[in-house]
């Protein structure tokens, strides 16, 4: 049976590339999506990616995805959203946290998450990278389970 992966990304994620560069790198979300897109196909996983900049589509594609794991970068919703956090416990999918910066070294308001501690792990700092690393991980979660 074949595994699926959702990425879902937040508000301003469709700026990647154009948005600071200097803190967010230059790789656009097109790109990234390939790039994890490759990734997938080559470990013989279905992956699809999606972005809003409205919590409730989020929290939507979160309670309708069938998905067997998620990594989620809910950008500023990380930091405000508990209905994005009731979603992912209702729905109990297992995701990992995702963030191109390191947030723990940002402005105070940035160091709260309301879905690190209910993740099956938090990916932060290592710019669009980051992303891969946690596809990687999801792909050894999901094969050792088989």
């Amino acid at each position: 049976m074949l595994q699926k992966i959702l990425v879902l990304n937040g508000p301003n994620l469709n700026l990647l590339g154009t948005r600071e560069p200097e803190l967010y790198g230059h790789t656009s979300l097109n790109e990234l999506n390939d790039k994890l897109a490759t990734q997938a196909a080559l470990s013989n996983v279905e992956l699809s990616a999606k972005q809003s900049n409205a919590e409730h589509e989020l929290v939507n594609w979160v309670q309708e995805h069938n998905s067997d794991f998620l990594l989620i970068n809910a950008g500023a919703y990380t930091h405000t959203s508990i209905a994005l956090r009731d979603a992912l416990l209702a729905k109990g999918t297992p995701f990992i946290e995702v963030h191109v910066t390191n947030t723990f070294a940002r402005e105070k308001f940035r160091q709260h998450s309301y879905l690190s501690d209910v993740a099956h792990g938090v990916m932060v700092g290592f710019g669009t990278y980051g992303y891969e690393l946690a596809l990687q991980a999801a792909i050894e979660y999901l094969k050792a389970r088989v």
